[in-house]
């Protein structure tokens, strides 16, 4: 049996060159591509059975392109790449299409490690991430729960409820405006917002703004 075949996912070529060549003696690198759209287009012809991606691209971030790729290759498996520590984003990644989560800063060797699981089929979550995932389990297991606002939600909120841009709440909260889209749009769904004028009397509700 030969390697399995993989597609590199990441818009900075310095990192796309070491990740290949650390994992071409465990993997096939078929392809390497720069953003979202391309990953899709290049992944859905050559069927790959692993994509390791990354969040931040271009045209396309990871977190919408997953979903996607996970719908027209069902059996491909899904391995985040970030450097985002972000703890809401990992959980949703990993609850809707991806077999793993690493970060960047992670060792070499976790990364192989993790493909060696995911293509055995089990799933994998870099520690610090996976602790506090857990932690929020264990304060409230049941599936259906009430829903809340996380901490980071509160900030993107109350920021964006100030008047701020995207823009610049990413930049007071040094993450991409990816990131705080995801945020804000994640609010709306959960909570049934569908304007932006209902989100500021959400964030007023929430106590997180004083009512003008």
């Amino acid at each position: 049996m030969g390697k399995p075949r993989a597609v590199l996912a990441d818009d900075h070529t310095l990192v796309l060159e070491a990740f290949k060549r650390l994992l071409e003696p465990e993997v096939e690198i078929v392809a390497t591509v720069a953003d979202g759209l391309a990953l899709i287009a290049t992944a859905t012809q050559l069927k790959p059975d692993l994509i390791i991606l990354d969040l931040g691209m271009p045209r396309l971030n990871g977190m919408n392109a997953g979903p996607e790729l996970k719908r027209c290759l069902p059996k491909c498996k899904l391995i985040v790449l970030t450097m985002s520590e972000d703890y809401d984003l990992a959980a949703e990644a990993m609850r809707r299409w991806a077999s793993a989560y690493l970060l960047k800063k992670s060792a070499s060797s976790e990364l192989l490690g993790a493909i060696r699981k995911v293509l055995a089929g089990e799933s994998y979550v870099t520690p610090c991430v996976a602790q506090h995932l857990l932690d929020d389990f264990i304060r409230d297991p049941r599936s259906e729960r009430v829903k809340h606002l996380t901490p980071r939600q509160r900030e993107v909120l109350q920021l964006l409820a100030e008047g701020r841009t995207m823009k610049e709440a990413a930049a007071l909260l040094q993450v991409t405006a990816r990131t705080v889209a995801f945020h804000k749009y994640k609010i709306m769904e959960e909570f049934g917002i569908q304007t932006n004028s209902e989100l500021v009397r959400f964030a007023i509700r929430e106590h997180l703004v004083a009512q003008l």
